[in-house]
């Protein structure tokens, strides 16, 4: 057991390191980390109703432009969090120009706004515009959890549009077993939700995601914190990801209803009655070469709801890659620069189409 005398020390040591956790904190802050990594672009593009498209040039152009499609329900600084945890830099530092989708803030007409508005007006608009500033060759594709789901339903409508695809943690199959936010989301009327709020806010959206892994996002997440007191670094990190994770943009209601309904409710791209764009979304149809990055702990796309892939998609060339991680270590574990970056900039280093 531990001595009465002892433990309060100890509480009283636990208290001192949070503090001083929390004023490092204030401090980081203060310093605006809000570029999440410096990376800055050198010029933005807006495409369609609602996405700005980063261009990122490297020092010396030498291999394929990447496309970067990010998930709508997220901020993209995830993917340039600190210069040693970036996804964003080493593509850089490979020769590739890069072009990063940013969602923009919803406005009121946007309710409006279908999923086939954003994949043929905005996805589709970005591709054929990385294209044409580069002499008619198709981008290569790194698609991110639902922006890569899209990228899918992308290769099966245009596909001259897309030369190699990355997914990483990206969902396929939406009724996998142990997929809780997928029987979360059956129980939920989203049309009922859009037509009393209109557009989503990403408050309630956020809370959904907390409620899926609560004590860890909640409780252990701030018990450790103070540990970290001491370690400017690390506690730079803890800022900006706490920022990225609560700054989400809100979402257009109808383009989210319909995301919700055909996707998680009705698992449609699977059983091949996805209709976008006025086409039917085939995978058996996709050919261009697919790298599939998926963590084999992952609260949000299960392993088997991203391996999915493997079994609908026509590519020959189709490999998978399973990360011994969660869905954030993709992004910001030190083993996934040292292990995932490298493999998915060896599969960019194909010769283009």
């Amino acid at each position: 057991m531990i001595a009465p005398d002892q433990a309060q020390q100890e509480i009283q040591a636990w208290h001192q390191r949070l503090i001083r956790a929390l004023e490092q904190a204030h401090e980081a802050q203060a310093k605006d980390t809000a570029s999440a990594g410096a990376s800055t672009p050198d010029q933005r593009i807006t495409i369609g109703n609602r996405l700005q498209l980063r261009v990122f040039t490297p020092e010396q152009e030498r291999s394929t432009p990447v496309l970067i499609i990010y998930s709508m329900v997220n901020r993209p600084s995830i993917l340039d969090l600190t210069a040693q945890r970036s996804w964003l830099r080493p593509l850089l530092e490979a020769g590739h120009p890069v072009y990063l989708t940013d969602w923009q803030e919803p406005c009121g007409a946007d309710r409006f706004l279908s999923l086939d508005d954003h994949l043929e007006h905005s996805i589709g608009g970005a591709a054929q515009c990385v294209r044409d500033r580069h002499a008619g060759h198709p981008p290569n594709i790194l698609g991110i959890c639902q922006g890569g789901t899209l990228a899918l339903c992308l290769a099966s409508t245009h596909a001259h549009l897309v030369n190699r695809i990355v997914n990483l943690v990206t969902p396929v199959d939406f009724h996998t077993p142990g997929d809780q936010l997928s029987r979360l989301v059956q129980q939920i009327d989203f049309e009922r939700i859009i037509n009393t709020l209109g557009n989503v806010s990403a408050h309630w959206l956020n809370a959904v995601f907390i409620a899926l892994k609560p004590y860890r996002l909640l409780g252990q997440r701030y018990l450790d914190f103070p540990e970290i007191a001491d370690n400017p670094q690390a506690v730079e990190d803890f800022v900006r990801l706490e920022r990225w994770m609560y700054d989400s943009p809100n979402q257009p209601a109808r383009a989210l209803a319909q995301f919700a309904t055909d996707f998680y409710q009705r698992n449609a791209l699977t059983q091949g009655t996805l209709r976008l764009c006025g086409k039917t979304i085939e995978l058996d149809k996709v050919s261009c070469p697919i790298l599939n990055i998926y963590a084999e702990h992952d609260h949000l796309v299960p392993p088997a709801a991203a391996q999915a892939l493997g079994k609908h998609i026509a590519s020959a060339n189709y490999q998978e890659i399973c990360f011994a991680g969660g869905h954030l270590g993709v992004f910001i574990s030190r083993r996934a620069q040292s292990e995932l970056v490298p493999q998915a900039l060896s599969w960019f280093a194909a010769t283009r189409k």
